[in-house]
C-alpha cells in the first residue's frame, strides 16, 4: 500500500517517526512539527523542482516567478512555444533550457502522464522520470515527496538535509561511495 501524509495525518506520521528516533521527538518538542509542505502533482511544479537543482531557492524562485510573469500558468505547449531567448531572459541555464523542452515534449507527446503516476509505486515512478534528461533522483524525491506526499524516502542527494543530519546525529559519514 502507498502511504501518502495529508493534514489530517501528517503530525501522526511526525509522531510516529519521533517514536522510532530519540533525535526527531527532542526536533519536535524543540521546534514544533514541521510546515506542511506541498505542490500541486503538476507540470509547473516539476519546472519548479528542475529551477532549483543546484541553486539557491531564492534564485530558483526568482526564475520561476520571471517566467510566470512572462507566461502565466506553465504548460508544456508554454515551454515548447519559447525560444531559447526567451527562456535565458527568465535565467534559465543553457542546461535547464534543454531540461524543461524534454520535460515539455515527453508530457506534450503523452510518453508520460502525470496523473497516472499517483497511484503508481515510488521506484515505477523514479523509473519513469529518470528517463527524461535532467532528471535525477533528487528531482524524483522531490517530486514524490512535496507533489505526491509520500513518506518514506529520504533524498540522499541533498547535501544540506543530509548534512543537517549528519551533523545532528554527529555522524562522521551516512553512506561510503
Amino acid at each position: 500500500m502507498i502511504e501518502t501524509y495529508t493534514a489530517a495525518n501528517f503530525k501522526k506520521l511526525c509522531n510516529r517517526l519521533a517514536a522510532q528516533d530519540p533525535l526527531f521527538k527532542n526536533i519536535i518538542a524543540t521546534h514544533g512539527y514541521p510546515p506542511l509542505w506541498v505542490r500541486p502533482a503538476s507540470f509547473q511544479t516539476l519546472i519548479l523542482i528542475i529551477l532549483e537543482q543546484q541553486v539557491s531557492l531564492a534564485a530558483a524562485y526568482a526564475a520561476f516567478k520571471k517566467l510566470k510573469e512572462k507566461i502565466g500558468y506553465v504548460t508544456p505547449a508554454k515551454i515548447l512555444a519559447m525560444s531559447n531567448e526567451d527562456l535565458r531572459s527568465c535565467y534559465f541555464t543553457r542546461q535547464k533550457i534543454v531540461y524543461a523542452r524534454e520535460l515539455a515534449t515527453t508530457i506534450q507527446t503523452r510518453q508520460l502522464v502525470l496523473k497516472n503516476l499517483a497511484g503508481l509505486p515510488d521506484e515505477t515512478i523514479r523509473t519513469q522520470l529518470k528517463k527524461i534528461k535532467g532528471i535525477g533522483d533528487w528531482t524524483v524525491d522531490v517530486y514524490l515527496m512535496h507533489a505526491l506526499q509520500r513518506t518514506d524516502l529520504f533524498p540522499m542527494g541533498d547535501i544540506a538535509l543530509v548534512n543537517s543530519l549528519k551533523h545532528e546525529k554527529q555522524l562522521e559519514c551516512i553512506y561510503k561511495t
